[in-house]
């Protein structure tokens, strides 16, 4: 376990260092390097966080020494889930959604009024998947 997270921790802090030196290098005009080494980034860090997850879940879902196999542990981890896919919904929705309309308000300043009524449906995509978690909690 301590390998995973000692990796994870190093394939982010390069993320991090690579993206600072590409800006402090002005690497905009070549966007294809940029794509493959975020494309690099992703297909080692997304499987060991899934590889940590799986390793991990089996200990969190039945954490309470007192009653084994309770469904409070599967809990937590839905209202997790629940909430952080919202919220990476909502972050994706409103990137798309806020340039659209952010170019489209430049072109005609009228229109500020409904690009912003799209921007926030699609800032409530996250207040959905929280109330869904708060639900799940209060389950438990």
């Amino acid at each position: 376990m301590r390998y995973i997270l000692i990796s994870s921790i190093i394939i982010v802090v390069l993320t991090i260092a690579s993206g600072m030196m590409m800006m402090y290098m002005n690497y905009d005009a070549s966007r294809a390097k940029l794509k493959k080494a975020l494309r690099y980034n992703l297909f080692t860090f997304i499987p060991l966080m899934l590889i940590a997850l799986i390793i991990l879940i089996p200990n969190i879902a039945l954490a309470s020494p007192n009653s084994v196999g309770s469904p409070s542990g599967l809990g937590f981890i839905a209202a997790a889930l629940c909430t952080g896919l919202a919220t990476i919904g909502a972050g994706y929705a409103v990137g798309a959604v806020g340039s659209s309309a952010l170019g489209a308000v430049s072109e005609d300043p009228k229109i500020l009024g409904k690009t912003l009524i799209f921007v926030g449906l699609a800032e409530g995509i996250a207040i959905y998947g929280l109330i869904i978690s708060i639900l799940i909690l209060g389950r438990l």
